[in-house]
């Protein structure tokens, strides 16, 4: 049973923007804490970003000012505008949830680079 797709990821300039989108099961997104995170090759999976039911938001220093994240608690979706792209952005990004994540999807690529 899938839970969590994302998508929305591809290539883009530095500078440039993306917006990802999450489908989460309902039994997964309803009333919890949500979050993006991302892996880069070599690297280990981090929380970028994270919104509550009630849409507080929290973000990583490295992404603060840049990215912004949202839901829809009527589509049971989440998502992630990122603006001012940098390549350092580069990496499979994922959501899921905060404090107890599922199994994870697929992801969605993002790069960065020009």
């Amino acid at each position: 049973q899938v839970q969590l797709v994302e998508s929305g990821g591809g290539l883009v300039q530095p500078g440039g923007s993306l917006r990802l989108s999450c489908a989460a099961s309902r039994n997964i997104f309803s009333g919890n804490v949500m979050g993006w995170y991302r892996q880069a090759p070599g690297t280990q999976r981090e929380l970028v970003a994270r919104i509550t039911s009630g849409a507080t938001t929290n973000y990583a220093a490295s992404v603060k000012g840049r990215f912004t994240i949202s839901r829809d608690n009527a589509k049971n979706t989440v998502y992630l505008q990122m603006n001012s792209l940098k390549p350092e952005d580069t990496a499979v990004y994922y959501c899921n949830l905060v404090g107890a994540p599922r199994a994870w999807g697929q992801g969605t690529q993002v790069t960065v680079s020009s």
